[in-house]
């Protein structure tokens, strides 16, 4: 009997094309499904609570595909959510883990059930080049002025329009989103930075945390970020930070 499963599932995005299905191209949801679909004899469809970009990593992504779990190898029992987990991190890449597989209710959609998101960005500072770190942070090659970024990020709070920070020059829905918290925390040589919202854009992590660093440069003053908001411009934002330093934290439901 086929049943609706929710999978929480952290990966490394080095070396992938982001989470959503490409044709001839690595990606997350297609290792996901290249394992279910070999479970199950048939294809199955993994529904993600989002797309992450290329070089994105997450600790907490979740998605969910209904399947009908029974292992005929072993007399059609039906294999519980423990071995299913199992079952996709033993022919998951080292990369991919699945961390739990949970029944959920019919109606239950990852993207669309999602009520917020956590995102955190990591920039490193720090003298000595971060060797085991490297593949998860963005080096600056000068210490940004966190309280001048903390003060700009005041304004970035709220209910706005940000289309200014979305990377979809095309984008033809509504970019108005709620960012109820921004957070940047130093701790040593590593600068947090911490959004949680409802969704995000296209892009429109990286870009702000891109405009927020130019600000702790000196670049762009925090009393300009309404200016931008107001804008709805990108242009007038500052660069798409690298997508290492990107990691999807928690899905809200």
């Amino acid at each position: 009997m086929k049943k609706n499963y929710k999978m929480t599932i952290c990966y490394d995005g080095s070396r992938y094309y982001g989470w959503e299905h490409q044709p001839d191209r690595d990606t997350i949801q297609g290792k996901l499904e290249n394992v279910l679909t070999r479970m199950c004899g048939e294809f199955i469809d993994v529904l993600g609570a989002g797309r992450t970009d290329a070089g994105v990593h997450a600790r907490g992504m979740v998605a969910n595909a209904v399947f009908d779990a029974t292992d005929k190898e072993r007399g059609g029992r039906e294999r519980t959510p423990d071995e299913i987990r199992d079952y996709m991190n033993r022919y998951l890449p080292d990369d991919i883990a699945v961390k739990e597989v949970r029944e959920a209710s019919e109606r239950f959609h990852a993207r669309y059930k999602a009520v917020g998101k956590l995102y955190r960005y990591t920039c490193y500072d720090g003298l000595v080049k971060p060797v085991f770190q490297r593949k998860y942070v963005t080096v600056l090659e000068k210490r940004p002025d966190v309280e001048k970024m903390q003060q700009a990020a005041a304004y970035l709070e709220g209910k706005h329009d940000y289309k200014s920070f979305c990377g979809n020059p095309r984008m033809k829905k509504s970019t108005v989103r709620v960012v109820d918290k921004i957070e940047i925390t130093r701790k040593g040589s590593f600068i947090y930075f911490d959004f949680h919202g409802t969704g995000f854009l296209q892009n429109m992590v990286r870009i702000l945390v891109g405009t927020l660093l130019e600000v702790g440069k000196g670049k762009i003053r925090p009393e300009q970020i309404p200016e931008i908001l107001e804008a709805k411009n990108r242009q007038m934002a500052g660069p798409t930070a690298p997508a290492q330093g990107l990691c999807l934290i928690k899905v809200d439901y």
